[in-house]
């Protein structure tokens, strides 16, 4: 008979072999270091603070380095204002490994080792779009990349191997690989990330002087625009100075918009206002709509907003009862009711199943609240 409990506890076979060398052992690297540890990967930890590299050895992000590693890979976790720096001193440490960074701005320090005369046959930009607002390695989890795209930028000097080794790495954390140059990279993470960092800090920055009575009104939609706010400033102001111009571009072009409709709404009863602002609120929707979905499908979904008691074992319930109707969730997202003893649990299905979902749970006793603003 088979041992299915031990063969189940086996790691499953990874695409990544021999040692990975992380240098810096914070949010990325730490997490990095847990995923391929849960893979049986060796994996030998490097950071400039020895406090931060003893922390994540002993929450198990992997073993310090030593000297005698001789790793076919290494990964450079670090702020984006040293990557260039600590690339080349890698490089010229393991000729014979391939280095890739995780920075979230790759144009800079490439242009950078270019300028220096640096041998960059071996070096591979990439970057996880992937994270949490809190950093350090206290905060990393080895799931983090599941699921999310991973950028790698290539050229034409690259060895497949090399190629192999930086997507094997991805595809081995689960996120998906994704080919783009560094200008391409960085014009879209202007978009889809630094700018959407800058509009929620702005946003959040008003409710410093607002009226505690102001901000008791807050619902779900409020806080999902300004989650990010809550990023490290010293972070930001490395990755939003390398990656200025296009950050720039998109701020300017976003002024304009906020300028007309601000026009709009100055005098909303001339001709043509309530349409400007209409079109506005179109655009996002027609925005939104080419957001990819769950699992990256265009696929979209129909949201209930089901009430739930602040009791032990009711969301539990509800998933079962779900589950009986034969709905499959595909997204979830709670919030609790100020002053009050229940929650509000935003549950997304496909389109055809919201109506049965709705009579069916109705008539289970839940309460069917409306989708919150």
């Amino acid at each position: 008979m088979t041992d299915t409990t031990a063969a189940d506890a086996r790691p499953r076979a990874a695409r990544t072999s021999g040692t990975v060398r992380i240098v810096g052992a914070g949010l990325l690297g730490s997490s990095i270091g847990h995923a391929l540890r849960a893979l049986g990967v060796d994996v030998a930890l490097a950071d400039a603070s020895p406090a931060q590299l003893r922390l994540a050895v002993d929450y198990g992000a992997g073993r310090v380095a030593a000297d005698a590693d001789r790793p076919a890979l290494i990964v450079v976790a670090t702020p984006p204002d040293v990557v260039a720096d600590v690339v080349e001193r890698e490089l010229a440490a393991y000729p014979g490994a391939v280095v890739t960074d995780v920075a979230s701005v790759k144009l800079e320090p490439l242009h950078t080792l270019r300028e220096r005369g640096v041998d960059l046959t071996h070096y591979i930009g990439s970057h996880p779009l992937a994270g949490r607002e809190r950093g350090g390695a206290i905060s990393a989890r080895a799931d983090i990349f599941v699921g999310r795209p991973w950028v790698v930028c290539r050229d034409g000097e690259t060895p497949a191997s090399d190629l192999a080794l930086v997507e094997g790495l991805a595809l081995d954390l689960g996120a998906t690989p994704i080919e783009m140059s560094p200008e391409e990279h960085d014009r879209a993470v202007a978009l889809v990330s630094h700018v959407p960092q800058l509009v929620a800090s702005l946003l959040a920055g008003r409710f410093v002087d607002a009226p505690d009575g102001s901000l008791r009104l807050a619902g779900q939609g409020v806080r999902d625009t300004t989650r990010i706010a809550a990023s490290a400033p010293e972070l930001w102001v490395q990755i939003l100075g390398a990656n200025a111009d296009p950050v720039v571009d998109v701020l300017d072009a976003l002024a304009q918009d906020l300028s007309a409709v601000a026009d709009a709404l100055r005098s909303p009863e001339a001709p043509g206002a309530r349409r400007a602002v209409a079109d506005t609120i179109r655009r996002g929707n027609d925005g939104v709509e080419r957001l990819p979905g769950k699992h990256g499908q265009n696929r979209r979904f129909e949201s209930l907003v089901v009430m739930v008691d602040d009791t032990p074992g009711q969301l539990g319930r509800l998933f079962s009862e779900l589950g009986e109707l034969g709905v499959n969730v595909e997204d979830l997202r709670l919030e609790h009711s100020p002053g009050a003893q229940f929650g509000l649990a935003e549950i997304s299905v496909v389109p055809s199943a919201l109506r049965h979902a709705e009579d069916g749970l109705a008539a289970r006793g839940w309460k069917i609240a409306s989708i919150p603003s």
